[in-house]
This record gives C-alpha cells, structure tokens and sequence, in this order.
C-alpha cells in the first residue's frame, strides 16, 4: 500500500506571512492541529514549512511572545520531512518515528502538495486492518462450528 492511497486531501494551508491567529483560527475550524506552510508557483503549492498547535504553545504562548509580532515563517519548522505518493506506508512509518514526527505533507513528482498523511491517519488504517482480521476468525470460528454441529 503506498502513502498516497490512504493520505488526507484535505489539507489546511497557510502561507508564511499569515498570522499565528490566523492559523489557530484555521486549526480551530478544521479541528486540524496543524497547517502547512505552502509557497504558490505557476498555479502549483508547495510545502515549505509546517506550524503546529504544539509549536504555538511551546514557542508562542509559554515563551510570553506576543502572537501579533510573530508571522507563521517565524515560528514554523523549517526542517520539512515530506514523503511522495507512491511511497510505501510502512516505509513512511519508519521515517515518521526516525525524525519523530506525527505529520508528514505528502507530495507528487514536482514536489507540489498533494496531501498530508497523519499518525490518526495511520491508526485508522490499523484499526480497520485488525477489524478485517478480527472478522475472518469469526467467521472461522462459525464455519468450523457449523461443520461440528
């Protein structure tokens, strides 16, 4: 399976002169805990940055700085891990857990954003595959006491 068949296409962007409000009013109407930071070209967005609820908090708010000075370049990560369509997941996983991040925008050939692939993302998939594994040994289990009886 690779990244881009279970990615979200539904990705909230910014760009890095918006304001911190503005991305945690974004945040908010998304119920997203993070935007990513895209710079257009030729009609194309691509992933520059990433700002999350986490990096308000901690290096915003619990610093004292006031949020209307700073821009989302400010104090969004810089040090952007992406991952193309066509990666495989649990290639992905591993890169995800190497860098420590729970994120990761996902890409096409050109770089451009094609979507954003969550660890919710991730538990989703499993839940549903454990869910499948589940219903096969029930219906094992069925099968074998039909045959007993």
């Amino acid at each position: 399976m690779n990244v881009g068949e279970i990615c979200n296409r539904e990705v909230v962007i910014v760009q890095s002169s918006d304001s911190i409000l503005d991305a945690a009013k974004l945040m908010r109407e998304h119920h997203a805990g993070d935007v990513v930071v895209v710079e257009d070209r030729d009609g194309q967005r691509f992933p520059v940055g990433i700002l999350t609820d986490r990096d308000i908090v901690i290096e915003i708010l619990a610093k004292d700085l006031n949020p209307d000075a700073i821009s989302i370049g400010d104090a969004m990560s810089f040090e952007l891990l992406t991952v193309m369509e066509e990666d495989a997941v649990m290639e992905t996983v591993k890169r995800m857990r190497e860098k420590g991040v729970r994120r990761i925008p996902v890409v096409n050939q050109d770089g451009s954003l094609e979507g954003i692939l969550r660890v919710d993302d991730l538990i989703d998939l499993l839940a549903e595959q454990v869910n499948d594994i589940v219903g096969l040994i029930t219906y094992e289990q069925w099968r074998e006491r039909e045959k007993i009886e």
